[in-house]
């Protein structure tokens, strides 16, 4: 490493002298100025400034601001006590089911993802690879297809010659919000038991342990960072999702979905509207920012419940038919519940690509010409957000990672992961409120601050964890031999760090493309709704015909990948 940062110092000199002709080019001449900005203190600062300036100014300030300019309305409610009693019991539900959602992720998640990393087999690299294909499709595509497959006769239900198997309510919210966070966890923990070493583990075993005794008392609790992580980031997707649960909750309410209706209610007053949006809104920002600060800080000093060994019950819980059986029912759960819930949409959507939708779509007739709309906003909104995002998430990224502010740099780590706490939706009334209020700001601009919101924190931690794994001697050798502050991030920590950018770029676009929440709460007219609000009101809405229905979702889901496939190879290219 230390002979490659100096090739790439020799190698910056002797073009500078080999070649002048180029340096006086112009943009070889702004390249070597802003490498000289960069070695100014005041330059640096200014920089570093501005970042954190920007993450309070428009991500954490605005929607604390709204919430609490406005907590005085919430009076209004608390009068009306059939209002108060259903919106109470939504919160209940939202907590009640992301915290069911997260314990049943890890338990079925984690064998998988112990296939994936210890099997030998080339099955377990096309999981591997199938794993993301849920968390990669926009999440009001992957509602109906999941209602498709589980809640209508042309699923799963016509092999039990039902109408429905699971009807629309809690059960089927429960297996959308199983699918969608189901592969979260799995990456996690494929990330930790590659950088896990067995050798203690080995250790184990050749002192007598049985396999299952070996991890059980030495493998996971090592593993428990990683375990607190993907519960975390499981209880907080579940929690936050919105236009997906929408499509599948039938009478059945958490938070998110109670406040989507009451935006659409019909005949609420004004005044009490933005009550219940206050009261439900506050309550869920304010509990799952204590409930995770809370979880970060007290499951790590929990230990594992049982210590004690079983040896006979264990030694047969370790044989090789036991351990067949367990990866059967893991691949059967991924499969049925997880795979092929997300995929089906495909079988629909060739129906509409016979029966002349196709064409109807193309050509923009009829509805379609708001489809068509919805897409440009989505995509400008996602295109934009993660711009903005990467100009002030990278200096903020560059301060976690090699520790600027000191002693206090993990309370603004801290305060930078809120945003993916908080639910959606809740987010979006909170900013609705705050940048609501500046009548001269244009609703394309507020949907743009809300989507940026949401999705800071997936650039930001990314990059700041890739740069945290690059020793900071490097940075430090580079700059002994010369280099200005500017290169040894062009040379060194770009370079070791492209693939996490464009992984966090891609994070923040679809994110930023499958949000519903937010941009139903801020989008005042249907002329700037998103993609995701639009499919949420064309799956509920009797006019559109199934094809219809299904090849919008078709449409969505295969740009996506598309504009993915596109950023990758681009990236390859230049790499």
């Amino acid at each position: 490493m230390i002979k490659y940062i100096c090739d790439v110092i020799i190698r910056e000199t002797r073009m500078k002298s080999v070649f002048p002709s180029r340096n006086n080019g112009s943009m070889r001449k702004l390249i070597r100025k802003l490498d000289e900005l960069s070695s100014r203190d005041s330059i640096k600062y200014l920089v570093y400034a501005s970042s954190i300036l920007f993450f309070f100014a428009f991500i954490l300030l605005p929607p604390i601001i709204g919430i609490l300019e406005n907590i005085s309305q919430v009076e209004t409610i608390l009068h009306e006590p059939n209002l108060l009693a259903r919106a109470n019991a939504a919160i209940i539900q939202s907590f009640f089911m992301a915290f069911i959602i997260a314990t049943l992720d890890l338990v079925a998640a984690l064998p998988l993802a112990w296939f994936i990393v210890r099997s030998r087999i080339e099955l377990a690299h096309i999981i591997d690879t199938m794993v993301d294909i849920p968390f990669l499709i926009p999440t009001a595509a992957l509602g109906y297809s999941t209602l498709l497959f589980w809640g209508r006769p042309d699923g799963i239900s016509r092999i039990f010659g039902v109408e429905s198997l699971v009807p629309e309510g809690f059960l089927l919210v429960f297996l959308l919000h199983f699918s969608f966070s189901y592969p979260v966890i799995v990456r996690v923990m494929v990330g930790e038991l590659l950088n896990y070493k067995e050798v203690y583990e080995i250790a184990a075993r050749t002192l007598g342990a049985q396999p299952l005794t070996a991890v059980r008392t030495i493998t996971l609790p090592l593993l428990k960072p990683g375990i607190i992580a993907s519960f975390l980031l499981a209880f907080a997707r579940s929690l936050s999702e919105t236009g997906a649960t929408v499509m599948v909750a039938g009478q059945w309410e958490n938070g998110p979905v109670f406040l989507f209706r009451v935006i659409d209610m019909v005949g609420l007053p004004e005044h009490l509207k933005s009550s219940v949006l206050v009261y439900v809104s506050s309550i869920l920002i304010f509990t799952s920012t204590i409930l995770f600060f809370l979880i970060s800080l007290l499951a790590p000093k929990f230990r594992f419940p049982i210590r004690r060994v079983f040896p006979s019950i264990e030694r047969r819980l370790s044989s090789s038919k036991i351990i067949r059986f367990r990866n059967g029912l893991t691949l059967l759960v991924f499969l049925l519940v997880v795979l092929s819930p997300s995929l089906f949409i495909a079988l629909p959507m060739i129906g509409a690509l016979i029966d002349g939708t196709l064409g109807e779509a193309l050509v923009g007739s009829g509805p379609w010409g708001e489809f068509w709309r919805s897409m440009t906003i989505s995509y400008a909104i996602g295109s934009l957000s993660t711009i903005v995002n990467i100009i002030f998430g990278l200096p903020a990224a560059i301060v976690i990672a090699r520790r600027k502010l000191g002693g206090a740099t993990p309370i603004f780590k801290a305060l930078i992961s809120i945003p993916i706490i908080v639910p959606s939706i809740a987010l979006g009334v909170s900013l609705r409120l705050f940048w609501g209020r500046y009548y001269f700001l244009h609703e394309f601009w507020i949907l743009l601050f809300s989507h940026t919101t949401i999705t800071y924190t997936y650039f930001v931690e990314s990059m700041a964890a890739a740069m945290e794994s690059i020793p900071l001697e490097i940075e430090e050798v580079a700059s002994t031999l010369g280099a200005k502050p500017l290169t040894i991030f062009r040379e060194i920590t770009l370079p070791l760090t492209k693939y996490s950018m464009f992984s966090g770029a891609v994070l923040v676009f679809t994110r930023a493309l499958g949000e519903t929440g937010a941009a139903k709460a801020v989008a005042r007219t249907k002329e700037f709704w998103t993609t995701p609000i639009l499919l949420v009101n064309w799956i509920k809405d009797g006019k559109i015909t199934g094809s219809q229905k299904a090849l919008s979702v078709g449409l969505y889901i295969i740009l996506s990948f598309i504009i993915l496939l596109a950023l990758r190879l681009l990236t390859r290219r230049r790499k």
